[in-house]
């Protein structure tokens, strides 16, 4: 029987159930400052701050760009960090039965932390990957390449839980298995950008682990 794959995870949308708290804060932003980018806190997700503030947010004073990093800062350091259903049972399943795991994620190192002590993830996981390593964010493939490389292996032999469409991207020009959660996009929005959709972790068993990365 062949091995297991490596998986690898993204987290706001696909451990922690954050995007709709994310959603409260963009969605004042825009009001406050008058983005003018359509549907701005989805067009977003799964990016760093840095390409935020790079791609969409370019033609805006320095000034304000500092108040939205600042702000955003500060609802990170008391935004709830709810499990996403089934999420955590499902990686220490795989923990359990031998599978290599990885956090792949936009967030920073602070943020990430604070998951770490929240959601008792502590062994979880064998590589994490945050902002703070990543100088090309998503859709770039470069954080899930780092994971792999982290772990020694080739990225055929992994397979990426996201929810996100630049994360899906990611996860793909990385040369991996992306299975996509419709978790913050609906699944007929999914369809077609990723090898399989799923509504969450919910009752995943180990055969079923399986059966999605084969």
């Amino acid at each position: 029987m062949k091995p297991y794959k490596t998986a690898l995870f993204d987290f706001d949308g696909v451990i922690a159930d954050t995007e709709p708290v994310y959603d409260i804060f963009w969605n004042e932003m825009v009001k406050k400052y008058g983005i003018s980018t359509p549907d701005f806190a989805h067009v977003i997700k799964g990016q760093t701050m840095p390409r935020i503030m790079e791609i969409y947010l370019a033609g805006y004073s320095e000034e304000i760009k500092q108040d939205i990093l600042r702000e955003s800062l500060e609802y990170e350091e008391q935004m709830p960090l709810p499990a996403m259903p089934g999420s955590l049972e499902f990686i220490r399943l795989l923990k359990e039965n031998g599978v290599q795991t990885g956090l792949v994620t936009s967030s920073d190192q602070k943020k990430t932390d604070r998951a770490f002590l929240s959601l008792d993830m502590k062994g979880l996981f064998d590589t994490v990957v945050t902002a703070g390593r990543i100088t090309k964010g998503k859709p770039d493939p470069m954080c899930y390449l780092l994971a792999a490389s982290d772990l020694h292996i080739s990225p055929k032999d992994c397979v990426v839980f996201e929810d996100s469409f630049a994360g899906i991207q990611a996860g793909t020009a990385a040369g991996m298995r992306v299975i996509a959660l419709a978790t913050t996009n609906p699944c007929e929005a999914l369809q077609g950008k990723a090898c399989k959709v799923i509504p969450n972790f919910e009752n995943m068993g180990i055969e079923d682990y399986r059966a999605m990365t084969e």
